[in-house]
């Protein structure tokens, strides 16, 4: 039987789904220089052990779990697995993703929508209902959310990738009034275009669309490293959004105040990105 106890720790300890590559690894080693304990939960063996093994050799308490999101199951084990191991967990990073199905609506399969939402949104609501039972028994916690800001932009080619992150969202919003009372914080991170892996997991129904999108994260003046530590502020200071993009956290304004001009601008930007 798993040790159930919740216990206070005095060295604070945050667990990190899909922390083997990407922007969770930099997650993992924002939190690592501030003294954290690690818990990596990825479905990558090879990477997670390697990043664990970058993290210790930080000096940093740290170790790695199988955690495949689309199963409830092993996010109740990893649960567990904190319990037993450090007595509790501090923050929880859903983070865990995939880039979608690039496409046009009626050229994306209804077998690609159900992937990208099972991992993109319900790994997320999976990840928030496991733990908020925990962070209910501690009365603490946080939950830090990765969205992206294609779930404000909704920009064109993406429905499945863009409805997955505006769920994200919309569940963030929920459980920053939800769990108020259990002294449980969230924020939701709505990064735009950056240097990552991302595109490891895209599909698409014109390969080029692919290689557009590679060409502009390549060319991001925005890092990993950038936006884990607008993260590692933004939740110091209990901030629900973190939006490190300034070009696109204005368009969301934009989109706010004056959306027939946020449109005119979205379809110049498109067209762009998505000429052939």
């Amino acid at each position: 039987m798993p040790n159930t106890t919740v216990q206070q720790s005095t060295q604070r300890r945050i667990f990190i789904t899909g922390g083997a590559s990407g922007l969770g690894k930099a997650i993992a080693l924002k939190y690592v220089k501030q003294g954290y304990k690690v818990c990596i939960g990825d479905v990558n063996e090879q990477r997670g052990q390697e990043t664990v093994t970058e993290l210790t050799a930080l000096g940093a308490q740290a170790y790695y779990l199988h955690c495949d999101i689309t199963q409830e199951t092993d996010l109740e084990a990893a649960k567990n697995s904190l319990l037993a191991q450090w007595g509790g967990v501090d923050i929880v990073v859903n983070n865990a993703g995939v880039a979608g199905t690039a496409g046009a609506i009626d050229e994306v399969s209804m077998e690609d929508w159900q992937w990208v939402i099972n991992i993109n949104l319900l790994g997320v609501a999976r990840g928030c209902k496991v733990f908020s039972a925990l962070f209910k028994a501690q009365n603490s916690g946080y939950f830090i959310n990765i969205a992206s800001a294609a779930g404000l932009m909704n920009a064109p080619q993406m429905s499945s990738y863009n409805a997955s992150k505006a769920g994200v969202i919309s569940i963030s919003e929920t459980l920053k009034l939800e769990l108020e009372k259990f002294n449980v914080g969230v924020s939701v991170v709505c990064p735009a275009f950056f240097k990552t892996n991302l595109t490891e997991s895209m599909k698409a129904t014109h390969p080029s669309v692919v290689k557009q999108i590679s060409k502009v994260m390549a060319r991001s003046k925005v890092s990993a490293d950038n936006v884990a530590n607008d993260i590692y502020h933004c939740q110091q200071q209990n901030k629900f959004w973190v939006l490190s993009h300034k070009p696109e956290k204005k368009l969301w304004l934009l989109k706010r105040y004056l959306p027939s001009v946020f449109t005119k601008v979205m379809k110049k930007q498109m067209a762009k990105l998505f000429a052939s």
